[in-house]
């Protein structure tokens, strides 16, 4: 009897590090998850249907804090520009330096360069923009649109301007990664596949999926291990304890 309890003693001890073990690294995943993601993004709430339907008014977006150098086109992004106003704005990039960007081709399309531009993504099924443009992006700037092109002040607002309606890249603060907030609406932006074949590409999506997979595993192993205890005592039988016998 001696020795089957060593065993279940020794199984015991075994559990005990093995579920301080998994409390640990749980607590490294889940604090280092959300220390990692407060360092790379940054909430924003989108205050106008600008960029409806993919962010729609009062949506809490996640953005990836950037470069300007890293943008590409297609990608939606979180920008502050004096000739705009005061406050950051979300748009999305639809020409960089070079670029000769214009609306609306015969199929009332956007066309980059001469290249048209499919937008599953706008609001209204009808052209592009409701007013034609042609504009010549300066290098080193950007130029934005929004999704919803009947309801949205970006660049097509600013084309009088020095600097032809875009914004220096060093006015981008972050590029949205997904949407947080309402929780039916949440989902990693997509690139446009248009933008895809045009010099440059486009971006690749940043580490936020990896950033909730550490925070969510940290979780499961700090409740996986924080529980072990109550259930190995609820599980395990108690031994009965042998009364001497009396002669």
């Amino acid at each position: 009897m001696s020795g089957a309890g060593r065993t279940d003693d020794g199984h015991g001890r075994a559990g005990r590090m093995l579920s301080g073990l998994a409390v640990a690294v749980g607590c490294v995943l889940f604090l280092g998850g959300f220390v990692w993601g407060a360092l790379l993004y940054q909430p924003y709430t989108v205050p106008t249907d600008s960029m409806a339907p993919t962010i729609g008014r009062g949506d809490r977006v996640l953005a990836q804090r950037i470069d300007g150098g890293d943008v590409r086109r297609g990608d939606i992004v979180v920008f502050k520009d004096k000739v705009w106003g005061d406050s950051p704005m979300v748009k999305r990039v639809v020409g960089t330096g070079g670029d000769t960007v214009a609306c609306c081709d015969a199929q009332g399309r956007l066309t980059v360069d001469g290249k048209p531009i499919e937008e599953p993504y706008l609001q209204a099924n009808g052209p592009a923009s409701p007013t034609t443009f042609s504009a010549t992006v300066p290098e080193g700037q950007l130029f934005l649109l929004g999704d919803h092109r009947n309801d949205s002040v970006d660049s097509r607002g600013h084309l009088t301007d020095a600097s032809h309606g875009s914004v220096p890249r060093g006015a981008v603060k972050a590029r949205v990664d997904a949407t947080a907030w309402p929780v039916g609406g949440w989902g990693m932006m997509d690139r446009p596949e248009s933008f895809a074949a045009l010099p440059g590409g486009t971006s690749q999506p940043g580490p936020l999926p990896l950033v909730l997979a550490a925070v969510v595993a940290g979780a499961v192993l700090i409740l996986g291990g924080a529980a072990y205890g109550p259930v190995a005592r609820f599980v395990t039988p108690r031994r009965r304890e042998e009364v001497p016998a009396h002669g």
